[in-house]
């Protein structure tokens, strides 16, 4: 049936809608002032009309929150009072003192909270690109924001807005999950920036590590290979000494995507296209995907690799700590040394395409070069192993002092990790003075053939002279085996290549 009455329809999409409200939207707005104030029946619209913020109902409770406006399926990607809902169908969203507000008419239910500012006549807008902002009439840079949402993320992660830390405000951005699909409270499961080491995103369910994405490599987040910069996104991870942070960006204009952390401790992301008459969020990629993602599978020093069965084995040179367990397909214990390191005379096994451990205690310095790197681990006796801390730049040292735990190997788009290995491991390398160390006796045997081939020449011109002065001179048919002359001596030097042993 077409329904040619807007108010009709209005009331079926209201009615059937999984975020109800008793009243229609009869008007909108682009800001909030100290004179103004949003309510029940108001929404506030981004100038592009992009995005919506307003009140929504979710069984017997009233939330303010914001959701796209240009799509047929309404996706909430911040709530303001997720866990102090109203509980009437009525609202206020003012500005007093300084501060946005929200409140029932009589009781402050949600507030920005922040101390007396100097601005005289702040105002709130939302931008298009989904930050509500409290600022000063014309002050359009981030910076000068008095609030914003963007510090206040709830499930939702969308374009342009940092993932991490401003340590310089002690303000740290994270996503935690809705409860349940009609519930926005805080859920179980949390998604955030650790900034030891090197940056990694963790995911948490309560206080256990459940999922950790490999610290960030100058191109991508090394335990995700398959989610690079390309035609569609654009990455990137800065961290300095005011701030850690990840943000991400579309490039294409006709895609709308946002990162969402469910219900069930899935890292989804999703993209809907403005050109495709499907309507609907479509999965373009997700995390945990596969058993290799669940943290420390295989226990320390075990690499977990799905193309392998079983999935979990030991770095070379290392078996399990409880063999009994192992074959069980209990591997948490992970691996230990078959032989311990000797310090003075260890090297390297060289792993390639890898997500590097964790790097919760590690060391990192931007400055070292790879080499530099190398001959910093050899030196310490503590050190376990080391890798580039920025692949894009090919510089950077990050170097681990204790166990290496939560280690995966990809097929592709891993990178290598060096691993400190007793000279009496097969396949090891000490770098550059080990390769000298083999190219030295090649040379010495390749001047030893021509010396010996020198001489075969200089004696045997010697004797052809000789024989000359005395009339004794070989005859055409004669041999030089015949006893007067001398045989090339056979090569009885052979060498070959050592490799670098993987896993």
């Amino acid at each position: 049936m077409k329904i040619t009455n807007p108010w009709l329809f209005s009331i079926l999409y209201l009615a059937f809608s999984p975020f109800s409200s008793s009243k229609i939207s009869i008007a909108a707005q682009d800001k909030i002032t100290s004179s103004t104030s949003l309510s029940f029946n108001n929404t506030l619209i981004s100038p592009r009309s992009t995005f919506e913020l307003g009140f929504f109902t979710l069984g017997n409770s009233t939330y303010l929150g914001i959701w796209y406006r240009r799509i047929t399926i309404q996706t909430v990607v911040w709530v303001a009072n997720r866990d102090t809902p109203l509980s009437k169908l009525t609202g206020i969203l003012r500005i007093d003192g300084g501060n946005l507000i929200l409140s029932d008419g009589t009781t402050v239910i949600w507030s920005t909270n922040l101390s007396k500012t100097a601005v005289a006549q702040p105002i709130a807008k939302l931008l298009d690109s989904g930050n509500l902002v409290l600022s000063g009439e014309g002050d359009i840079n981030s910076e000068s924001f008095l609030w914003q949402s963007f510090d206040y993320p709830s499930d939702t992660l969308l374009p342009g807005m940092k993932f991490g830390w401003n340590l310089k405000a002690g303000l740290n951005r994270f996503l935690t999950s809705w409860k349940n699909d009609d519930d926005p409270s805080s859920g179980d499961y949390n998604y955030k920036m650790d900034r030891n080491g090197l940056a990694q995103l963790l995911l948490r369910f309560q206080s256990q590590l459940k999922y950790r994405s490999g610290p960030w490599n100058g191109l991508r987040f090394s335990g995700v290979p398959d989610l690079k910069p390309n035609s569609v996104y654009g990455f990137n991870c800065e961290s300095t000494p005011d701030e850690v942070y990840y943000t991400y960006e579309v490039l294409d204009m006709s895609l709308i995507s946002r990162l969402v952390l469910n219900r069930t401790g899935h890292i989804e992301r999703y993209i809907w296209d403005l050109k495709s008459n499907d309507s609907i969020w479509k999965l373009y990629w997700w995390a945990p995907k596969d058993p290799c993602d669940e943290y420390s599978k295989c226990g320390p020093y075990g690499i977990c690799n799905v193309n392998s069965s079983p999935v979990c084995g030991c770095v070379k040179g290392f078996e399990p700590k409880t063999p009994e367990e192992w074959s069980l397909g209990v591997t948490s214990a992970g691996c230990v040394r078959k032989a311990q390191l000797e310090c003075s005379g260890d090297g390297f096994l060289n792993l390639t395409e890898m997500k590097l451990p964790n790097s919760l205690q590690a060391f990192v310095s931007s400055s070292m070069s790879l080499e530099e790197c190398r001959i910093e681990c050899l030196n310490s006796c503590s050190c376990v192993a080391y890798a580039s801390a920025d692949i894009a730049k090919g510089s950077g040292c990050i170097r681990w002092d204790g166990d290496l735990i939560d280690l995966k190997q990809f097929s592709y788009g891993g990178q290598d990790l060096y691993i400190r290995v007793p000279a009496s491991e097969p396949g090891h390398f000490k770098g550059k003075k080990t390769a000298l160390a083999t190219i030295l006796p090649v040379i010495s045997v390749v001047l030893l053939f021509f010396l010996c081939g020198y001489c075969y020449w200089w004696k045997k011109k010697k004797g052809y002279k000789m024989n000359e002065r005395h009339g004794d001179i070989f005859n055409d048919n004669e041999t030089e085996d015949s006893g007067k002359g001398y045989l090339m001596p056979q090569n009885i030097y052979h060498y070959g290549r050592s490799s670098l042993s993987t896993i």
